[in-house]
């Protein structure tokens, strides 16, 4: 007989069956997702670059969303520095000049060298060699030496030079001409700058560019990144180079200059040439030159007695120059020792150019009028003066019209007759108008030829007749100067339009010379 069907039992193994089958499924399917994942990383890997390369990518474009980020001002502050570093960078072993105003530069290391150049504070070298308490140092095409004690190197120089990194224009002419206006025109000229020399750059416009002292050809400069270099102090170069069509005066005293180029008296004399003064010739007429100098713009005899040109102005040019002390502010201080702590006595003029007697770093001592003046120094920091071989120019002077006024014409007489004298001799002690005169006796000899008695000695003088102001002054008015002890040691006579006629000094003669070339004292009126 057959058993029994046990209908549970079987419906149990048939679910039983029929789920390991179902699991058996799940499972295959998963593995395979497994290594179908594991095959794409493994892919993925083998055509990914190394973790290296990787990174250098995340960081390129890290960098590049950084720039992109970046404001104008912010690039434009990033790419000056890259400049700036460059700069610095070019110089192997870099020198900065850490003065106020410049550094001298010798032909020798030692202070009695002769000064063949100057490094303005804040200017760039190259140093070359370490002496004892000298570098020997290149920059703006000179070779020469300066006191290591006004040099800083290392990475001083470097954070110095980042604040002294400027646009400037590299002058790339033998000379360029300073031009008051972006125009070519020779009346406009104000002064000229050399090869190698460096301007920093206020403006660019139409091929031209602006320079702190006027307007240059953007044609004969380039213009970059960079530090100020020296500059040189040569007396040819200095000299001959700021003229294109020199005249030399030949005479012993002054020369007219007049508003027309013919001879009427007094009534178009518009200044006075002095002796051995330097011109440009602009023209060439019948027996007259159109000069410019001094601001002046006129005409002058052409008689070759008087006046010289070609290689004989040179040669006398050459012959003729000192080293001045050209002042560009309009007051400056007159100490009796170089040095911020000397006593301050007087102030001199940006009208007038004083012959240097001697050179030290940061400070020169200038020749004021007497002898017996004591020592007068002033500072070349802050470039307030510049210090050059330089020739006389013309004077503006206009001679005093003898009024109808008794008074006004006995005035114009007096000061007429004393400009009669202009050129000749100083000579201490001397009352001769001719052959020799001190400050005190040409007041005394000019006033007394008009019956007006004075003693031989400023300080004497300086009691007679009445104080007078400024505001009040006439001309043949005596204007007194002092010494640093307050003491008067010098007198002039006005001659009108702030200007004053005086015995200088033995090197000067009798000169003109602004009023307040230096500070006055005192004004007397002794004729009325």
């Amino acid at each position: 007989m057959t058993g029994k069907i046990d209908y549970k039992s079987s419906i149990s193994k048939a679910r039983r069956k029929r789920n390991r089958g179902g699991y058996e499924k799940y499972f295959l399917i998963a593995g395979a997702a497994a290594i179908v994942i594991l095959l794409a990383v493994i892919i993925g890997k083998m055509n990914s670059p190394d973790s290296d390369e990787a990174g250098g990518t995340a960081q390129t474009e890290e960098a590049s969303q950084t720039e992109e980020t970046l404001s104008p001002e912010e690039q434009a502050a990033k790419e000056l520095e890259a400049q700036i570093d460059e700069v610095i960078a070019s110089y192997d072993n870099l020198g900065i000049a850490q003065v106020s105003g410049y550094l001298n530069i010798r032909e020798t290391p030692d202070t009695e060298g002769e000064i063949i150049g100057k490094l303005m504070g804040g200017s760039g070298c190259e140093i070359e060699e370490t002496l004892d308490g000298w570098y020997k140092i290149t920059s703006g095409g000179i070779d020469g030496y300066v006191s290591s004690q006004y040099i800083l190197t290392g990475a001083e120089a470097e954070e110095a030079a980042r604040e002294n990194v400027k646009k400037r224009a590299v002058i790339t002419a033998d000379k360029l001409n300073i031009r008051q206006e972006p125009v070519i025109d020779p009346t406009n000229v104000v002064g000229q700058v050399l090869m190698n020399e460096r301007y920093e750059v206020e403006e660019e416009q139409d091929g031209w560019i602006k320079i702190p002292s006027g307007w240059i050809s953007a044609d004969y400069a380039e213009v970059k990144m960079c530090l100020n270099e020296a500059r040189k102090l040569d007396l040819i170069t200095m000299v001959l180079n700021q003229y294109d069509n020199l005249v030399i005066s030949k005479v012993n005293n002054y020369m007219n200059i007049r508003s027309t180029p013919e001879d009427k008296g007094n009534e178009n004399v518009i200044g006075k040439f002095p002796g051995n003064a330097a011109a440009e010739i602009l023209e060439t007429l019948d027996g007259w030159y159109k000069i410019t100098s001094g601001g002046i713009t006129g005409y002058i005899s052409a008689d070759p007695q008087y006046t010289a040109t070609g290689q004989e102005a040179k040669d006398l040019a050459v012959k003729s120059a000192s080293l001045m002390a050209i002042v560009r502010t309009d007051k400056l201080n007159v100490r009796t020792e170089p040095s911020l702590d000397a006593e301050k006595w007087t102030q001199i003029s940006k009208e007038e150019r004083y012959p240097v007697l001697e050179q030290l770093d940061g400070w020169v001592q200038i020749e004021l009028d007497t002898e017996d003046s004591d020592g007068a120094f002033i500072s070349t920091r802050d470039n307030n003066v510049e210090v050059r071989y330089a020739l006389n120019e013309a004077i503006k002077f206009s001679p005093l019209e003898e009024k109808a006024n008794r008074e006004a014409s006995r005035r114009a007489q007096i000061v007429n007759y004393a400009l009669q004298f202009v050129g000749n001799p100083y000579v201490w002690g001397g009352t001769s108008l001719t052959n020799g005169v001190d400050c005190s006796g040409f007041t005394m000899q000019v006033l007394g030829h008009f019956g007006i008695s004075l003693p031989h000695y400023s300080g004497s003088q300086a009691k007679m007749g009445k104080a007078v102001s400024s505001s009040e002054m006439r001309p043949g008015d005596l204007i007194f100067y002092t010494n640093s002890r307050g003491v008067v040691n010098h007198v002039a006579m006005y001659i009108g339009n702030g200007q004053i006629v005086h015995a200088a000094s033995r090197r000067s003669g009798i000169k003109i010379s602004t009023w307040n070339y230096r500070t006055p004292k005192t004004i007397r009126n002794v004729i009325d």
